[in-house]
């Protein structure tokens, strides 16, 4: 790209001169920046993740009212095809695109080119001025995130035209209805309409809207910019705040071992509130590929539902409205030892799973080594317990930064004791789930044997009316369970499915399902037998009522026969044991109402 020789000033002008005597100082050199994508336009611009094809640019002096050189640039874009509505407003090809300069070269060469215009209008730090947001927030920073380029920092603040406008004509339409088009027919400008250079006319119109803007008032006049975050801030969210539901979203399909640092990337761009990635959790603790994300204001959220089935890696992300209570439900706490936990700034939290109960402090900065060392030794620790104070296996860490985070998680699946150490990326969010999980409803209730009592008594028999799933994914829920039956599901009794959950509490992939009679129990495990559930075949064996209630008060049911459990037979033992824990669903998903305690022996 040849530019064109710069415009000519005024003969005898100076611009630093004039600059400095102006009686009326504004704000420096402005940089009038269009952009177009292969794809939408206007208020969609950057909604569908199209690479960004055009710049166009030109530099203006508010104080001496000069303007520079006009620029424009072709990009190449790695996905060639151009949507209808572009083809018809830009007139490019997919041919002339192919020809262009990639992104990381036209952005190394609209530096120098700006340098340089602005260096002939008198010099001095220089600001971006664009049509709306969505040129900076939409396109540019998550494409260059995307292709994993680092963006100058003159992309992080810049100047909405809107805005600018709004401030000196509030009586005008939203700021963010607002076009070029409408701005400079407000004004009474009259623009060339006989150009048809796609991005000419629009930055032409931009400068000429700049000018006759600062012939009026200008005290206020591109004075605040608009700045995009460089990094997403951690922090910890009490109960007690209220959060505006109009500024907060839910993200969906994300990758289980995302973390809120990968959540801030896909909104790149977008300004998120401190400590506003919340990731859920499921009923065992374990990320289920949602997020809760509460951005600094209702228009960065409009902004975010637009990135509606973006990708995050091969995954297309789905993003919805949500509401501040839902915010506060994940992400808050009350306990004033998260408090304190959560106070350092600017900390990597990671977590660690399936310690030795028995594991303290000195056992865990013993673990991770003095090669990295955790905050404030074992202050910078959090172990999470039952209300009792029992260990759950779980605890928090934190790190300076990012390269001692990265050290310790080196020592993923490392063993203590015993045990292999699971280590993994987490949030404040997180560490607020996970205290309040165990604070108000523990994963591992803390009951005599039974552990979790049975609902209703199994009438023992022998007659096989039940069917055992064995080989069931970890992962599988009741709604699962259902659909892998299909018309089976219709014969299973009430309060009949019973999902076996080993010692620590966690699915087996093991579960019991009452039918009907005998012949029902039969039809579906000749049906089901070997099916495939999420890529895992799932063996469907017939099995009676006293198998099964064997199986769930802590004995075992193999290939060789059934071996007796730790304790006597249901409702005939209530002293502690070791027993397998297990709960029950019912298809309606009502939970039933537990029967009075079985009398003492």
């Amino acid at each position: 790209m040849t530019p064109p020789p710069p415009q000519p000033l005024p003969p005898g002008s100076n611009p630093a001169s004039d600059s400095a005597t102006d009686p009326r100082p504004g704000p420096g050199p402005l940089v009038v920046l269009f952009g177009a994508t292969a794809g939408a336009m206007g208020p969609d611009l950057g909604s569908d993740e199209t690479d960004l094809i055009l710049l166009v640019w030109q530099v203006v002096e508010p104080r001496s009212r000069q303007v520079g050189t006009l620029h424009k640039s072709l990009v190449r874009a790695e996905a060639a095809a151009l949507s209808p509505q572009c083809r018809e407003a830009s007139g490019l090809s997919a041919d002339s695109l192919a020809r262009a300069e990639p992104l990381d070269k036209v952005l190394q060469q609209f530096s120098q080119l700006v340098s340089g215009d602005v260096a002939l209008l008198g010099g001095g730090p220089y600001m971006l001025c664009t049509d709306g947001q969505q040129l900076l927030r939409q396109v540019l920073h998550p494409e260059a995130s995307r292709k994993n380029l680092v963006l100058p920092d003159t992309f992080f603040s810049f100047y909405d035209l809107r805005r600018e406008f709004h401030v000196q004509h509030p009586s005008a339409c939203p700021a963010r209805e607002l076009t070029v088009a409408t701005m400079a027919q407000d004004l009474g400008l009259e623009t060339d309409a006989t150009e048809d250079d796609f991005g000419v006319w629009e930055v032409k119109t931009m400068v000429a809207v700049i000018l006759h803007l600062l012939k009026g008032p200008s005290g206020q006049l591109f004075s605040k910019a608009e700045v995009v975050k460089q990094k997403y801030e951690t922090g910890p969210c009490s109960k007690a705040d209220v959060v505006d539901s109009e500024t907060v979203v839910r993200a969906r399909g994300l990758p289980w071992q995302s973390s809120d640092q990968d959540v801030a990337r896909f909104f790149k761009g977008l300004n998120i509130a401190r400590g506003g990635v919340a990731l859920c959790l499921n009923a065992q603790g374990r990320r289920n590929g949602e997020a809760l994300i509460r951005f600094v204001d209702s228009e960065q959220r409009d902004l975010a539902l637009q990135r509606h089935k973006h990708h995050m890696g091969v995954r297309y992300i789905e993003v919805y409205k949500a509401t501040g209570e839902e915010f506060v439900k994940i992400a808050g706490g009350t306990s004033l030892e998260v408090a304190r936990f959560l106070s350092r700034e600017d900390q990597v939290i990671l977590r660690l799973r399936g310690l030795p109960f028995s594991a303290g402090p000195a056992d865990v900065l013993g673990f991770l080594g003095p090669e990295c060392p955790v905050t404030g030794g074992a202050d910078g620790l959090l172990f999470v317990r039952h209300p009792d104070g029992r260990p759950t296996g779980d605890a928090f860490a934190l790190f300076a930064c990012e390269e001692l985070a990265q050290a310790a998680l080196r020592r993923h699946k490392g063993i203590l004791g015993k045990r292999y150490i699971e280590l993994f990326r987490s949030t404040a969010a997180e560490v607020q789930q996970v205290l309040n999980r165990y604070a108000s409803s523990p994963l591992l209730p803390t009951l005599t044997a039974p552990l979790l009592p049975i609902p209703f008594p199994l009438a023992a028999g022998t007659g096989r009316d039940c069917v055992r799933l064995r080989g069931l994914p970890y992962t599988a829920t009741i709604e699962d369970i259902l659909s892998f039956l299909g018309e089976a599901a219709a014969d299973i009794r009430p309060h009949g499915v019973h999902m076996v959950l080993n010692q620590q509490g966690r699915p087996s992939g093991d579960a019991f399902i009452q039918m009907t009679s005998a012949e029902r129990a039969l039809a579906a495990a000749q049906r089901c037998h070997k099916k495939v559930m999420k890529e895992r075949y799932v063996e469907v064996v017939p099995c009676s009522t006293e198998e099964m209630s064997r199986v769930l008060m802590g004995g075992t049911l193999g290939r060789s026969g059934l071996s007796p459990p730790p304790c006597k037979l249901p409702w005939q033992c209530w002293a502690p044991c070791r027993c397998t824990l297990y709960f029950c669903l019912q298809a309606s998903h009502h939970p039933p109402t537990p029967p009075s305690r079985p009398p003492q022996h």
